[in-house]
């Protein structure tokens, strides 16, 4: 019967009533009295931004090691400004799609917006510090280093897991997770808020080569409470791991990333002398036809904007308009494929053909003169050892507990985390959690301390 059951999910079309619920995962059967007039998805929004794991996104590296006398992006800047953006996706989708079907008037299908600017600001929030350097030291830990030797004694669930150890999956580890004395269902976050951050909705069984996956194990349960409340599609293997189609808002917040950190990273590669004022403009102006470009730079003149940074801000602004729009043009021409579960690739690479082929070539540049560029590699140089050391300090403690080094590491361990747990697994865990909660300036300070680089000054 319950392979009856997934095998019709899977052929029904997903449906926007369903797809949208403010129930809360951990509350599901409480009705918390209220003092105020916000919707449920207005305080998730709010209980991410007050949050102490959003606001340690200011001290974690977004592209460019943390700022000196120039300001560029962190994480934190980045994650309000795609949520800026995802607001306006959302809420821009929902007026044309309530002309398209006036049945969602005056229901939570008008809150698209709001939902997700909240996923938004969570869609980072389980990067480990210093960015991808980051989740390539956790992984090779167990790939290549001194965590190999544990293979045998994990399963092969958990092995998947930490030998793929990705960002998306963490942040809805951190969302969901009961981490020990927090209460029930972590941040307790609506169902439809949760759904839309998992970009990719299956296991680490599943990641393959690419290493993407959406959640791990231990959050397997909580994934499928929540895809089976909003009807989301699935597809079960020969193994019967499930593979879920992706909630119809993931799209927005994938857009919102894209234009943001690629657009984002050009003005910041400008700031810093990586590119030249002449390429930046050739960029950003390339999104648009030839009398557009034009019309661009005469308003710069006729606005009086002198400055060379101030024109790039300008120019970056009109950039940013024109994919919001694209992006919602294309969101509402495929939304039946989206329903379906079978639209193929993001919303930015469906895009029409002349601000697609500059976000290509924009992505080319970035990769070719900022993201190798020196300073970008010497952060990735940087951090990977600092996260190498800690990996090996940290798990060789929650290995061999009894040791007296252990002991003392393991006192620095926050007691929200299960490091004196009995299961090896569970251990393991803590200490991943713990490490990739820290922020960049953090995991320094510990690396110099237990390196005896630092000592406290009293």
């Amino acid at each position: 019967m319950k392979e009856i059951i997934e095998f019709l999910h899977y052929f029904c079309d997903m449906k926007w009533i369903q797809l949208i619920s403010n129930k809360r995962l951990g509350q599901e059967h409480k009705h918390a009295e209220r003092h105020d007039d916000r919707s449920e998805f207005k305080r998730d929004y709010d209980r991410l931004i007050y949050s102490a794991p959003f606001r340690r996104l200011q001290n974690k590296t977004q592209v460019f090691p943390l700022p000196g006398s120039i300001f560029v992006h962190n994480r934190l800047t980045h994650s309000l400004e795609v949520s800026s953006l995802g607001q306006s996706l959302g809420n821009d989708i929902c007026v044309l799609l309530k002309k398209k079907h006036p049945e969602l008037t005056n229901t939570l299908f008008e809150e698209i917006g709001t939902i997700v600017s909240a996923a938004c600001l969570a869609h980072d929030m389980g990067n480990p510090p210093f960015g991808h350097s980051g989740e390539k030291a956790i992984q090779t830990y167990f790939t290549e280093g001194r965590g190999a030797i544990l293979k045998e004694k994990l399963s092969p669930g958990f092995w998947d897991d930490i030998t793929h150890f990705e960002g998306n999956a963490n942040a809805f580890r951190l969302l969901t997770h009961r981490f020990r004395g927090r209460r029930e269902g972590g941040f307790v976050m609506t169902y439809s808020m949760l759904a839309s951050i998992v970009k990719y909705p299956f296991s680490s069984d599943l990641a393959g080569k690419h290493g993407k996956f959406g959640f791990f194990i231990s959050e397997k349960e909580s994934y499928r409470k929540v895809a089976e409340e909003l009807g989301i599609k699935c597809e079960q293997n020969q193994n019967g791991t499930l593979k879920y189609a992706r909630h119809p808002l993931v799209y927005l917040v994938e857009a919102a990333d894209d234009i943001c950190y690629e657009i984002m990273d050009i003005e910041d590669a400008h700031k810093l002398k990586i590119l030249s004022f002449e390429e930046t403009k050739d960029l950003l102006l390339g999104f648009f036809e030839e009398e557009t470009q034009q019309d661009i730079l005469k308003r710069i003149q006729e606005e009086g904007v002198s400055d060379l940074n101030e024109q790039v801000v300008y120019m970056r602004a009109c950039v940013i308009g024109k994919l919001e729009r694209e992006c919602v043009n294309t969101f509402v021409e495929h939304e039946e494929e989206i329903l379906n579960g079978e639209f193929e690739g993001s919303l930015i690479k469906n895009i029409s053909k002349l601000p697609r082929d500059a976000y290509k070539h924009c992505t080319e540049v970035s990769v070719q003169k900022i993201y190798n560029s020196k300073p970008v590699l010497d952060i990735e140089l940087s951090g990977y050892k600092i996260m190498e050391t800690l990996m090996n300090v940290f798990i060789s403690a929650a290995i061999n507990p009894e040791r007296f080094y252990s002991q003392q590491l393991i006192k620095r361990v926050s007691s929200q985390y299960d490091i004196h747990s009995k299961d090896l697994e569970t251990r393991i865990m803590a200490i991943i959690d713990y490490i990739s909660g820290m922020t960049d300036i953090y995991a320094l300070d510990i690396y110099q301390k237990i390196n005896g680089i630092s000592l406290p000054i009293v």
